[in-house]
């Protein structure tokens, strides 16, 4: 079956990422490559009008061509997973056997005609050290033998490069070319796998080590399909150097064949330690990895909670454990550089002194004949370690993508779909027993026997952790099914209980990939109370959005995904506590509008912890340990008096102490304001602040995350500079020049030494005794081949010192960067400079280009001087073809280094849209929306290999022209030598030119092959450099202006005339705010949207710095002290509950500061002690990443034990029980007001009982101060904004208690 490209992006006009991507589709871009002819592929001239259109200005993304259809990733994903399913049927399971067959089915047609290009540039490489004992033997001979038998010799050496260097470059782009297929069909694999993963999977595969594969094994694999062709060059290089020797030295060749079998074993030993090493290195990247997103994730947590430090240390050390594991697999190949380059020296030594037992003559041809066979055995013993290496990494590196593609995933089979015309029932589920675990052998759910016709509303509630987002889960496939039927009759929408927000704009979010459709998307947005918001956003729904919403609150976030499934007109609806994150006016419209209204013909689950949406449902569902508990409607429960009037009298407690402060007032009531404004626009509380939009936003047109900032033109000579000036001030860079040097020197004295030595002839008289020539050139390369050790130790070591301190610079740069820069830099962003860039410099890719550039140079320099030394005249061709070379190298440049870069930062969009894809996983398969979100990996991963293709492909064709001028002067050095009259050269020496001559293109396209090179991996070093210079924070302590160490002891704030704005150019958000929070006094914050309570509490933590104005905590000015001192002196439970992959213990308690018997304190005053000792690891009981085996309510509570244990006089409350059940939230308000009566309380709450109780509370509206007052003084006025508010709330839950009396 064949795919064509359009096919694969059918789907591509749908909204969905484009602000985040930047890949935006301007018309047909045709592929250059498959119009190609056949000359325009053996010369790459296919490429030309890519480089015209680079020449003259900087490429663009949409300016570079598509790739073939055939390298497309619509095409790969097809055929890898045709050969995965024929695997899978011939060995009737998934295995790594199959994945293995799988690859090798996609790869093999391509990799044999590399194979084939591979073989013939072995065999016409050796054509040239054939011939040179008949060249020398010419060149002595000159007066016997016709010019025209030297023109020939000549036409063989030229004909048998360009053909060595014509299939070279083929073989080299097939190699390319098959490494970007591999790559293509891996990733998209691995993005496919990932959506349909199974709980346990994730939590053995977690989202940082699924980047890793993505960037680091995938490529590691796509490698070896460049080093595969070693394979098959391996036995017919030394075949044909074992033949030429024969040619030359008779038997001594076989001694030759023995130096090379034992040089060649020395390597595998040090292979086998070296995979060992490649195992530990990957599991240190997964660490590092791991714990990198996972803080990058939760950064505003850390830096609330002033941990700064503490995770800074912890992501510090990891880099330690890789490095040390790649420090000692980079002494184990400085051995294999020392062996590599004392090869041919050690096969010498042995080929001649067994030369001189036999008593074989050793003449100046043969010599030569046998040294240039020498250096051309030095790329097969070089290959055959790289090969072991690279064979070692891919194994690893398979079976770790393998071992993830074989991962467990959602049951498929759990749910029956069921016809509407086949069934009366939305919903019927019979026997249902439910594990997240299900090799623990405890159930999560059990017993569950619920049948729901269609219309029905059906509402879920419970105490923390009793099952009811399991439930939801059973119902949409999520959680694994053991026993039972499920049966679903039409289709479904899911609402999270944590809100799952793609990058992109609110219209986009809401439309879901579907139709606009005006009507229906007005009705939604006002149906969802976001027609307000849409008026402060300086976009409308077209405002971006932050990565997981960051510049949204959690009502807005809430509200967003609601609209999203309400757009999209399913049958069933499933509501995870979606009134938890909203106020009460918002929660009652969203009821009303959304589930009662715009809904009310559809199946509706809902769970809630609000007991007053719980009469309008047809049958509710109490859980209790997993199991539902009661059934009924909520008049049938109210006669059961089981237990859930424990939940209805929670709630019976909440509004009685509303309605003693409301009363208190002495007032009557007065009836709502019917101007229809009370209500809808002044009664809102929601923390949804405009302000949260950072100036980013506002500057930038409504676009929060801007495009990858990208340097255009060549790298400064600033980034080559700090890279090797980076340890001890570059001292070591002229160390290892002069190592090299050093080398090059004696190798050649010791070429030279031989060539002079050896007479011409078998006849000849040699100047010296053989045994002493010998050991004269056996010295000489010696010592040089120790210089290569010690060239090789030093560059290791510099090269990964310079690594780290890098990485150091980077994250120091990061961690202290301001909140700001988080809001819009995607977390895929700083992971690609984490994962791609920083493994350039880790795994020493960038210092061994570098290195292999200027080596590339002294070989080169050397090779001239030997040719010029024979015939000067070489530099009459030499010089101009080393000025076309450069003319070329300069043509190339500019398209090269910008492909390079788009490459670059078209990597950081395929991880950012993977990982919002792993994160938002439920909700995608709930919509079945798969299929457009593979599409949209395509598109993502065709934008990269768009780049990184024609980037590969411009080496190749600056490679080819390099290497046609090379053989241009080889040509000309030839026909020179053949030409001059007999008697005027050397013929030895002459000999010894072409010997080095034969390598010439070899050396010249490698040393522009490697500075171009340089020029592209140094963009690895700039974007590392870029964000080691991010603008910082205020400093974490301030040495001369430290706090009181028991600062604040009664925690009285004042503000005095604060402003605050994101921008010098930005009307303020907060405008002169002066007041004085009162020490150990509860103050409750509330205003409408926009009102600036947000702002106020970044404010406090100094998350956002004051324009003007202070804050003063008991004398103490906070902008005079240090970020450090003043965030760990203050408590914050936020609206977001944070957990860390780790133990309860370290979640607790991070910086490790109390003793057990604190931690089990705070478990049990937070409720959670008796759940904790349940477990069996207790205190180091596992937690996974983002807390995902722990409820939102649970891991809230986690939070409140935190905050028990620091103590602090000051503490702030950000909607902190909005995820837990009323009854559990009446005990966590007696727990706060019992344990912290002698601190200072800021609540900023929905729920009114938890700010009614306040001793004060403060109205905020517009960024100033609107009322300021104790709770009864603003409730006998009866225009107050506060008195709107408990009256809302007061009237809407005596209806549901007045229902409940009449009903029970």
């Amino acid at each position: 079956m064949r795919i064509t490209h359009d096919n694969a992006r059918s789907n591509l006009t749908e909204p969905l990422l484009n602000g985040e991507t930047g890949y935006k589709f301007k018309g047909k871009r045709e592929s250059l490559y498959s119009k190609a002819t056949l000359l325009d592929l053996v010369t790459f001239s296919w490429l030309n009008p890519l480089f015209v259109m680079g020449k003259e200005k900087p490429l663009e993304q949409d300016e570079i061509p598509d790739v073939d259809v055939k390298d497309s990733a619509a095409f790969l994903s097809h055929c890898f997973n045709e050969n995965l399913k024929q695997a899978k049927e011939e060995e009737g399971i998934t295995n790594s056997t199959s994945v293995y067959k799988a690859i090798f089915q996609l790869a093999w047609k391509r990799a044999a005609v590399n194979a084939l290009f591979a073989v013939i540039s072995a065999f016409s490489s050796y054509v040239g050290p054939y011939l040179i004992n008949d060249f020398v033997v010419f060149l002595s001979d000159k007066k016997h033998s016709s010019l025209k038998t030297g023109y020939l010799l000549a036409l063989g050496f030229l004909g048998a490069k360009v053909v060595e260097t014509i299939s070279q470059r083929q073989w080299i782009f097939g190699a390319r070319q098959l490494g970007l297929q591999l790559r293509n069909a891996l990733i998209t694999q691995i993005y496919q796998k990932g959506l349909v993963l199974s709980c346990q999977a994730k939590q053995s595969h977690t989202s940082g080590e699924i980047i890793n594969y993505m960037s680091v094994d995938v490529q590691r694999i796509a490698d070896f399909a460049w080093h595969v062709n070693t394979i098959w060059m391996l036995p017919v290089q030394v075949s044909l150097a074992i033949y030429v020797l024969h040619t030359s030295l008779g038997l001594g060749s076989f001694a030759g064949l023995a130096a090379t079998l034992v040089v060649m074993s020395c390597n595998i030993p040090l292979t086998k330690t070296q995979k060992k090493y490649q195992l530990k290195i990957m599991d240190a990247k997964d660490a590092r990895m791991k714990a990198t997103s996972e803080i990058l994730f939760n950064i505003k947590s850390i830096k609330l909670q002033a941990w700064d430090n503490q995770f800074l240390h912890k992501l510090e050390s990891l880099p330690n454990i890789e490095s040390s594991c790649i420090w000692k697999s980079l002494r184990l190949g400085a051995v294999g550089a020392f062996i590599f380059w004392g090869s041919p020296t050690f096969i010498s030594i042995i080929t001649f002194g067994a030369c001189l037992l036999m008593g074989i003559p050793l003449t100046a041809g043969s010599v030569l004949s046998a040294l240039a066979t020498f250096r051309m055995l030095q790329d097969p013993i070089y290959s055959l370690p790289d090969l072991l290496i690279v064979v070692a990494q891919a194994k690893v590196s398979a079976d770790r993508v393998s071992s993830y593609l074989q991962g467990e995933e959602i049951q498929q089979a759990a749910i029956e779909f069921v016809s509407k015309d086949k069934t009366p029932y939305a919903i019927d589920l019979k026997g249902g027993k439910f594990s997240w675990d299900p090799t623990s052998g405890t159930s999560t759910l059990d017993k569950i026997n619920l049948q729901v016709t269609r219309g029905m509303k059906v509402a879920i509630c419970g105490t923390v952790g009793s099952g009811k987002s399991s439930l939801l889960s059973g119902l949409i496939g999520e959680i694994p099914k053991i026993s039972g039927t499920v049966k679903i009759s039409g289709s479904k929408a899911y609402v999270p209980q944590t809100p799952w927000i793609l990058s992109g704009n609110i219209k986009e979010n809401i439309l879901f990939g579907n139709h606009y459709d005006a009507a229906k998307y007005d009705r939604t947005v006002k149906a969802c109370a976001l027609l307000k918001d849409f008026e402060l956003f300086p976009q409308g729904d077209l405002t971006d959005i932050g990565e997981r919403g960051i510049n949204m609150s959690g009502g807005q976030k809430q509200r967003i995904q609601i609209a999203r499934a309400v757009y999209q007109d399913a049958d069933i609806y499933l509501f995870d506590d979606p009134f938890s994150a909203v106020d009460a006016h918002t929660g009652t419209h969203l009821f009303q509008e959304c589930l009662m209204e715009v809904l009310r013909d559809k199946t509706i689950f809902y769970v809630t912890h609000q007991v007053e949406f719980l009469p309008a449902a047809d049958l509710i569902l109490v859980m209790q340990d997993g199991r539902i508990a009661e059934a009924g409607s909520f008049k049938e429960l109210l006669k059961q008096n089981i237990g859930f009037e424990v939940l209805v009298r929670a709630h019976s407690q909440a509004l009685e102490s509303v309605l003693t402060v409301e009363g208190a007032s002495d007032r009557t009531q007065s009836p709502l304001p019917q101007d229809g404004h009370s209500s809808a626009e002044q009664i809102q509380t929601r923390d949804e602040e405009e302000d949260n939009l950072f100036p980013e936003m506002k500057e930038k047109e409504g676009r929060l995350i801007q495009d990858e900032e990208r340097k255009i033109g060549s790298i400064g000579k600033e980034v080559y500079w700090a890279y090797l000036t980076t340890v001890k001030h570059g001292i070591l860079i002229p160390v290892i020049l002069l190592a090299q040097s050093s080398f090059q020197v004696l190798q050649i004295a010791s070429n030279y030494w031989m060539a002079w030595a050896c007479p011409t002839t078998g006849d000849a008289t040699p100047i010296a005794e053989m045994d002493y020539v010998l050991l004269v050139y056996a010295l000489l390369s010696i010592v040089s081949s120790l210089f290569v050790l010690v060239r090789a130790s030093v560059s290791a070591y510099a090269g990964l010192s310079t690594a780290q301190k890098l990485f150091e610079n980077m994250l120091r740069s990061v961690f202290r960067a301001p909140m700001s820069f988080f809001d819009s830099t995607p977390t895929g962003r700083i992971l690609n400079r984490a994962s791609s860039d920083q493994s350039v410099l880790l795994d020493l890719e960038m210092a061994q280009r570098l290195f292999l550039a200027a080596f590339s140079m002294i070989q080169l320099l050397g090779t001239i001087a030997v040719m010029s030394q024979v015939a000067w005249e070489v530099f009459l061709i030499f010089i101009p073809v080393t000025v076309i070379c450069i003319w070329y190298k300069q043509y190339y440049i500019p398209t090269a280094r910008e492909l390079a870069r788009l490459s670059e930062i078209q990597k950081s969009p395929i991880l950012h849209h993977f990982g919002e894809s792993l994160s938002g996983a439920a909700t995608i398969r709930a919509f079945d929306h798969k299929e457009r979100f593979i599409n949209a990996n395509l598109v993502l991963v065709d934008g990269y290999s768009r780049a990184w293709f024609h980037n590969v492909s411009a080496m190749e064709w600056l490679s080819f022209r390099l290497n046609q001028l090379s053989n241009l002067v080889f040509a000309f050095s030839l026909v020179l030598l053949v030409s001059l009259p007999d008697g005027i050269i050397n013929p030895s020496i002459a000999g010894l030119a072409v010997t080095y001559g034969i390598n010439l293109n070899v050396m010249q396209a490698s040393l522009i092959w490697n500075i171009c090179n340089v020029e592209n991996k140094m963009i690895s070093v700039e974007r590392v450099l870029q964000y080691t210079e991010l603008n910082s924070e205020a400093p974490l302590i301030i040495d001369n202006c430290r706090p009181p160490k028991n600062w604040p002891t009664t925690g009285i704030t004042t503000f005095q005339n604060l402003k605050i704005r994101y921008a010098e150019h930005l009307p303020s958000v907060l405008k002169n705010i002066t007041c004085t929070l009162p020490g150990k006094k509860k103050i409750g914050v509330v205003g409408r949207t926009g009102s600036g309570k947000s702002t106020l509490i970044q404010a406090l933590f100094r998350i956002v710095e004051p324009t003007e104005g202070s804050i003063i905590i008991d004398d103490v000015d906070i902008c005079k002290i240090g970020l450090h001192d003043l965030r760990s002196r203050l408590s914050i439970i936020p609206q977001d509950p944070t957990m860390f992959d780790g133990t309860v213990r370290i979640n607790l308690d991070p910086l490790q500061q109390h003793s057990d018997n604190d931690i089990w304190e705070a478990l049990d005053k937070c409720q959670l002690g008796d759940l904790v000792r349940a477990k069996e690891g207790r205190l180091e009981s596992t937690v996974v990443e983002n807390g995902e085996n722990w409820s939102v309510g649970q891991r809230q509570l986690f939070c409140l034990g935190r905050a028990l244990l620091k103590h602090s006089s000051v503490l702030v409350l950000d909607e902190a029980t909005a995820s837990v059940d009323s009854a559990t939230d009446g005990v966590i308000q007696k727990i706060i007001n019992q344990e912290f009566r002698e601190q200072t309380i800021v609540t900023i709450a929905h729920r009114i009982h938890t700010v009614v109780d306040s001793d004060l509370v403060l109205v905020l509206s517009d960024g100033r101060i609107a009322e300021y007052d104790s709770p009864s003084k603003l409730l006998e006025r009866e225009d107050s904004f506060f008195s709107r508010l408990v009256r809302e709330y007061s009237t809407r839950s005596q209806t549901f208690n007045n229902s409940a009396k009449l009903e029970g």
